[in-house]
């Protein structure tokens, strides 16, 4: 593998015999590579030039930054209709029922013996039952 690469190193340095031979050469390639295309009225190039990146961020907008936005504005009214007796269930898999509601979090009683913990206001993911529906 390696005399491969030695033979055809020696093959490329016997084609251009000066680095400038070799400059020139490959200005010559490219050239007839991309022939020069004509070139068209200022204004409509820059417009047409910005219309991908404009047509781009607003699919990105549509498609990803829309949604996800409606998806927390819907979350943080959730959080703000939450009142004690409400069942809910943590970002970490806990069930349990709010049993008292503070600034930033809220006391969820778990399990049958009573405990509780205090959970931060955004680690509620949904509600299973309201306390008005029982």
């Amino acid at each position: 593998m390696l005399f491969k690469i030695r033979l055809g190193l020696f093959a490329l340095f016997k084609f251009f015999k000066t680095p400038e031979d070799a400059m020139t050469k490959l200005h010559l390639f490219l050239a007839q590579a991309a022939p020069a295309t004509p070139a068209a009225p200022g204004g409509a190039s820059a417009l047409m030039q910005l219309a991908p990146l404009v047509l781009m961020f607003a699919a990105m907008y549509f498609l990803l930054i829309a949604p996800q936005r409606k998806k927390q504005k819907e979350h943080e009214k959730m959080l703000t209709q939450l009142q004690p007796g409400d069942e809910v269930v943590t970002s970490g898999g806990i069930y349990g029922t709010i049993t008292s509601v503070k600034d930033d979090r809220f006391v969820v009683r778990i399990g049958d013996n009573n405990a509780k913990v205090e959970v931060g206001k955004g680690f509620i993911s949904t509600v299973v039952k309201r306390a008005d529906a029982a």
